[in-house]
């Protein structure tokens, strides 16, 4: 089963956009550009493209309240607050690994920022998992990685699923209720072209995964088995978001890194943010209100 052709609703040539981010309240989706360095809004209601600079790559950016957001940057977590453009630094992450970079990241319905990071040279398994405690430690969830991608969680916030992406793995782990991480387990594999990069969960627990340089994105059952898929005009997809009034229309974001000058051609939408219809609504979009004060 395939659902609605996806559309390309501002093909703004992103190098690597990633993270798109639905915010009800603005009727608005946000979304990075991580070698772009942007940080890119979008207003559904409007039209309205705005775009701000980053002072590095930015990994991710998360919902704080008001127009304030978490913003991932290579050394460590940021405010970054749209009405004025503005980054200040809340917590230093991997100090000692310089080489690294922050990569995906989500908030789960309690509040709690998940993220990862990664070696920016995509050679090293560097690269960790983490989550925000309720004091604001940085707690280090699962290690080992060349590059992290796509925490998300299950509707009952018992299961948290997280991607390997060169080892072309999604995990499930269990979650205590202290937020612990534990039975680590292969929740899918990737067999087909692509590799598993960023991912939601919706409301059902069918977890959707975007594959980079897979032209697609897959939908699995909550028990791990393939049911759909979604086909796009580009290779490379990063990441989606479900959003609009019903939580129905899910926002993908893509990317142009790695293409030739001749697959650029061929592929004229890559870089662009993308909408399709799904068959059920995703989760609503939570803030961070655990671990930072606002």
């Amino acid at each position: 089963m395939t659902t609605t052709v996806p559309v390309c609703v501002w093909p703004v040539n992103a190098e690597l956009a990633e993270g798109p981010l639905w915010q009800a309240a603005e009727n608005a989706v946000y979304f990075v550009d991580i070698k772009g360095r942007n940080i890119h809004r979008l207003s559904i209601a409007t039209g309205l493209q705005q775009t701000w600079r980053a002072p590095a790559q930015p990994g991710f950016v998360a919902p704080l309240g008001d127009d304030s957001f978490v913003c991932g940057l290579p050394d460590g977590l940021y405010r970054f607050e749209a009405g004025s453009g503005q980054f200040s630094i809340l917590k230093e992450v991997e100090a000692h690994l310089p080489g690294n970079r922050l990569n995906d990241g989500f908030v789960d319905a309690s509040g709690h920022l998940w993220f990862g990071s990664m070696d920016d040279a995509e050679e090293h398994p560097t690269g960790s998992l983490y989550r925000v405690s309720n004091d604001g430690a940085l707690v280090v969830q699962d290690s080992g990685y060349v590059i992290t991608n796509g925490p998300a969680m299950s509707p009952d916030g018992r299961t948290l699923y997280h991607n390997d992406t060169l080892r072309r793995v999604v995990y499930a782990f269990d979650v205590s209720e202290d937020g612990t991480l534990s039975g680590k387990r292969t929740f899918a594999s990737i067999t087909g072209d692509g590799y598993p990069d960023g991912m939601a969960v919706d409301a059902d627990g069918f977890v959707w995964v975007a594959l980079f340089g897979g032209w697609r994105i897959e939908r699995f059952s909550p028990d791990g088995k393939l049911v759909e898929q979604v086909a796009f005009p580009c290779a490379n997809i990063t990441k989606l978001a479900f959003g609009g009034d019903d939580l129905r229309t899910a926002y993908v974001s893509t990317a142009w890194k790695g293409l030739s000058q001749e697959e650029r051609l061929k592929q004229p939408l890559a870089g662009g943010l993308f909408s399709f219809r799904s068959p059920t609504p995703g989760q609503p979009q939570a803030q961070c209100t655990r671990g930072f004060s606002q």
